[in-house]
């Protein structure tokens, strides 16, 4: 699968076309990153029109100016300078893609519609999955603005007294199940030094159509991965020495969760960075898809500085081998991380239950609660499956993790007077656990 984001492909050497001054294309082009990256807008689009005027039919010429434009969030530019030179026959289905979410990001429904249109005219099969999803996104979109709203964005360029339904990306920078132990010693480890800073973003949930509609129902299995799974991932960073890790997951008007159809795209990634305190180094975007028994997660890992895609992970497991699967992927992805455990004596170990689908779930549903007393979510939006507690609650016994957030789950569905809380049973015999308890009155 292609990245979601905004496709920068860097030129590999070959003849260059002599530009202004003599300089060469290539030599143009990396003029013009420079610029973008010194934040001298006018400069680049100075340096990418004498480039256009005289290479304007080259298909990696215009990729290149539109992915570039594209991270560094020079949406309006994408169209300006691309749109009256692109032949998707002649350039292909990369610039094409770019000026679709350039389209998309200034809301032209009608325009993305037509470059859509013309991509499907490719008839390239291996795309036909990425087009599918820009379709539900547009489709979506002409939902809501079909009810007098506009769709949720975040996009400082929009029409002046344009009314906005905006998409708040809210970061989660401790496991789930902390929030309300505060107050006992010793469970997380201190994060001191230099520290690589790490975020989870939400996932898009593939071939699923999630509508406006569909958004304002209480959360249901795959909703809860979506988000379980970040909270997962970013868990196990925070217990190592060298990471600072945080989770983002979508809200709108702390009416619902937003549920994303499409991975990522880049004016996502730079709303997380622009408003994380302290700015990160790394994003992890993704998608999950389900057909029949069958789950798939595409994970991928965004460099912030170089702003590129660095590796590209796929997980794919059924009921019986998701437990193995995913203890086996958190492995992978911890090594490739180079995740090094802190000191002993700081914090609790980092030991993922065995367990772990059914606690990566009930860690999305642990998240839905918690947002639930802090009034970002409304009553009517709050659920805890029954058999997903019940499930939990067997998992408890042999793991401390799978304990604590059993016992936060439990706490926090009697104060919001929720059916389907767990009943305790058996949990990890450790001190942390029994502090635990004792401090929610359980």
């Amino acid at each position: 699968m292609e990245p979601a984001g905004i496709q920068s492909p860097r030129l590999a050497p070959q003849i260059e076309t002599s530009a202004a001054g003599g300089a060469g294309v290539l030599a143009r082009l990396q003029q013009a990153r420079e610029a973008l990256e010194l934040k001298n807008r006018a400069g680049a689009m100075a340096l990418y029109e004498e480039v256009l005027a005289t290479s304007g039919d080259r298909p990696d010429v215009l990729v290149t100016i539109s992915g570039d434009l594209g991270v560094s969030g020079c949406t309006r530019e994408i169209i300006e300078l691309i749109a009256p030179h692109y032949d998707a026959q002649r350039h292909g289905p990369a610039t094409g893609i770019n000026l679709l979410q350039a389209y998309l990001a200034v809301r032209d429904l009608q325009s993305a519609q037509h470059v859509l249109d013309l991509l499907f005219a490719l008839n390239r099969p291996e795309l036909e999955e990425r087009l599918f999803g820009f379709s539900n996104v547009i489709a979506d979109m002409m939902l809501l603005e079909a009810g007098g709203e506009m769709v949720p964005t975040t996009s400082p360029d929009a029409p002046a007294g344009t009314e906005l339904v905006r998409i708040d990306l809210v970061s989660i920078s401790k496991p789930i199940w902390f929030y309300g132990l505060e107050d006992i010693p010793g469970l997380l480890p201190p994060k001191e030094g230099k520290r690589r800073r790490v975020a989870f973003g939400q996932l898009a949930l593939l071939g699923l159509e999630p509508s406006a509609r569909s958004m304002k129902q209480p959360e249901d299995e795959l909703g809860r991965l979506s988000r379980g799974i970040p909270l997962w991932l970013s868990e196990a960073l925070f217990f190592s020495a060298g990471y600072a890790s945080v989770a983002a997951v979508a809200t709108m008007r702390r009416e619902h969760y937003w549920l994303f159809a499409a991975e990522w795209a880049p004016e996502h990634i730079r709303q997380l960075v622009d408003t994380t305190e302290g700015g990160l180094d790394y994003v992890f975007t993704g998608a999950l898809r389900q057909e029949h028994a069958d789950y798939e997660l595409v994970l991928r890992l965004w460099e912030v500085k170089k702003f590129r895609e660095r590796k590209a992970f796929t997980v794919r497991w059924t009921p019986a081998t998701a437990d193995q699967t995913l203890a086996q992927f958190g492995a992978q992805l911890r090594a490739f991380m180079e995740v090094t455990p802190h000191p002993a004596g700081q914090g609790l170990v980092y030991a993922p239950p065995a367990k772990l689908r059914d606690y990566i779930e009930a860690l999305g549903a642990g998240l839905t609660l918690f947002f639930g007393e802090k009034q970002v979510l409304p009553q009517a939006q709050l659920v805890l499956p029954a058999a997903l507690a019940a499930r939990l609650s067997v998992a408890a016994a042999e793991s401390e993790f799978a304990s604590l957030l059993l016992l936060g789950l439990l706490a926090r569905a009697r104060r919001l007077g929720l059916a389907g809380a767990p009943s305790l049973l058996a949990l990890a015999g450790t001190p942390a656990v029994a502090q635990a308890k004792q401090g929610l009155g359980l």
